[in-house]
């Protein structure tokens, strides 16, 4: 069985996962956690992604943490490849893997098996350097005149996101399926979708943004800097980390560095709400991993 805990950032998945895990335990039943938040995967960073310290795991095994070097790209289908095979080598040691996280696209394409469309890297570094050299606006226009579905479905300040439908579109000829399809998971899998009231959640969002700064953001983004973050193509634009950046660029003084950060990251979890509407899911409070688990048992 693989069970999914997804929400907005921020709703409390970690604890949740955690309690699961330990309540699958008094039962008898192994569980570990797999992270699904695509900058966690990136080692070094650590304090804008909420990333669990060692010591707050409970000594629940987790995997997918601190895999990549902040110069190394990511991709949902890279990650998909090596999920994959993870959760079946835990299934065959009998462990019921827990997805936690909040990267829409990532866990989408683990739980449902999406077939992602043809690459061609040579495109891929052409539009990228347009993307760095021109900006999100341009190269999503080009995309509304070529796909006007998907630019509708995307949006125009997720560069990353347009690269990868204008690659697609131009390498198949064929429109860009921007979201998933509507289907059932590939394997027997239940799914928690965690919600927060949103004015409580805002609160809550701009109060931690404001703690990663306060814990050290900058230091640690200085450090990262002198790994080669700027010279990175996925790890330079997590939020805080831009805007991180910036701030040590002179771009942004402290404060716009925060608010930036603050806007971005309501904007973000607005959009992890709307993707993960699509699944078909429990809801369970926060704080209630020993009803779910008793439901899933049942």
């Amino acid at each position: 069985m693989l069970l999914a805990v997804v929400g907005a950032t921020g709703v409390g998945k970690s604890e949740f996962a955690m309690d699961a895990v330990e309540v699958l335990a008094a039962r008898g039943i192994r569980a570990e956690i797999v992270n699904a938040d695509a900058m966690q995967l990136y080692r070094g960073m650590d304090i804008a992604t909420a990333k669990l310290r060692p010591e707050e795991r409970r000594g629940i095994p987790h995997h997918m943490l601190d895999i990549l070097d902040v110069t190394e790209g990511s991709t949902a289908a890279g990650y998909q490849t090596v999920v994959e095979s993870l959760i079946e080598q835990l299934e065959s040691e009998g462990v019921w893997p827990i997805l936690v996280g909040g990267s829409g696209l990532y866990i989408s394409a683990v739980l449902f098996g999406f077939a992602f469309p043809a690459r061609d890297p040579e495109l891929r570094a052409r539009l990228e350097r347009e993307l760095e050299n021109e900006g999100p606006d341009v190269l999503h226009e080009r995309l509304r005149q070529l796909d006007p579905r998907a630019a509708a479905d995307i949006d125009p300040a997720n560069g990353r996101r347009t690269v990868r439908a204008l690659e697609a579109v131009t390498v198949t000829g064929q429109p860009f399926r921007a979201s998933l399809p509507s289907s059932e998971p590939v394997r027997p899998t239940r799914i928690a979708h965690l919600r927060a009231e949103r004015a409580l959640l805002v609160e809550r969002l701009d109060a931690r943004v404001e703690g990663f700064w306060r814990a050290g953001l900058l230091d640690e983004v200085q450090t990262l800097r002198d790994q080669g973050l700027e010279q990175g193509t996925t790890a330079r634009q997590a939020i805080g980390y831009a805007q991180a950046l910036q701030q040590l660029g002179g771009e942004l003084t402290e404060a716009e560095a925060i608010d930036a950060t603050k806007l971005a990251t309501r904007k973000y979890s607005r959009r992890q709400v709307s993707w993960f509407k699509r699944y078909v899911a429990d809801e369970p409070a926060p704080n209630a991993a020993r009803d779910w688990i008793a439901s899933v048992l049942d």
